[in-house]
């Protein structure tokens, strides 16, 4: 299992007027930092090239940088040599600026091309159809097949791991799951695309991938761009507590993926390829 990595900054302090029915408290509460990072990607010999700028919860900053640029399309992972810190003057914290340094040139008019607007909550936004997801991601393969008890399972066991949001209740996390329900890895941002691409980021720095044998727990609902994300990292089944946009089905559907939505007490609903979920016992023949 992998251990929870809480950075210096992931929450901080502010005063609020607490009102309970007829109780009225000043207190301090605790809440979910949220700063702005840049990601930068540099080959042999080239100046860092801007890629986006997106809003994230301060922590795992390599992960975010390196699952950002995998799940986008534009590294495939192992050309990763290293990943380092920068200030380039226009943010206010060395760690703000992150530059993925790789060992093959990289093309920078791909950068150009994609129109990169990130933000915290949408991730990117309009900027690639899903024919265009579906050209860059791999085929993803059949199987494995998971259990419905190790399905229901997964809320709470990301709950329970899930360590800064029992403090704020601000962040939104993505975890890891083997098919018998040991968790991997599980990363919080106040952006839900952030946590996975954080999550996905520390398996390529690892060296691990494509991840096809891993089932990934969503905190909230699945957006297209959770989807594409999961397939282009080649994640083959997709949970999440809340629902799914008509986008994310489509695109599970097309990309192969597995999708699960509405996992909550004992039940859920199965968006798209139902076929990895053991669910045999429940048919009336």
């Amino acid at each position: 299992m992998s251990e929870v990595e809480l950075p210096i900054r992931h929450v901080s302090s502010a005063r609020v007027v607490a009102v309970r029915g007829s109780d009225i408290e000043v207190r301090s509460d605790t809440v979910v930092g949220e700063e702005p990072m840049e990601i930068r990607v540099a080959g042999p010999g080239q100046d860092p090239v801007a890629v986006a700028v997106t809003m994230r919860t301060p922590g795992s900053e390599q992960e975010l940088a390196v699952g950002f640029l995998r799940t986008e399309g534009l590294i495939n992972g192992p050309e990763v040599r290293r990943v380092s810190f920068g200030n380039p003057g226009s943010l206010n914290r060395p760690d703000d600026t992150v530059i993925v340094h790789l060992s093959e040139p990289f093309d920078a008019s791909r950068v150009a091309e994609r129109h990169f607007v990130a933000t915290a909550s949408c991730g990117i936004c309009g900027k690639a159809s899903l024919d265009e997801v579906a050209v860059r991601c791999d085929p993803i393969p059949a199987g494995p097949v998971v259990s419905r008890k190790v399905v229901l399972a997964l809320p709470d066991m990301l709950r329970a791991a899930q360590a800064v949001f029992a403090t704020t209740g601000g962040l939104h996390a993505a975890g890891l799951f083997t098919v018998s329900g040991e968790l991997v890895s599980i990363r919080e941002d106040v952006g839900r695309h952030n946590a996975l691409d954080k999550v996905i980021g520390e398996q390529v720095i690892a060296g691990r991938g494509p991840l096809n044998d891993l089932v990934l727990m969503v905190s909230g609902r699945v957006s297209f761009e959770i989807a594409q994300k999961a397939a282009v990292a080649g994640i083959p089944i997709i949970c999440a507590v809340s629902a799914p946009s008509d986008l994310a089905i489509e695109a599970a559907d097309r990309l192969g993926v597995t999708l699960v939505g509405f996992l909550r007490g004992d039940g859920f609903n199965v968006y798209a390829h139902d076929e990895r979920i053991e669910l045999r016992d429940l048919l009336r023949l």
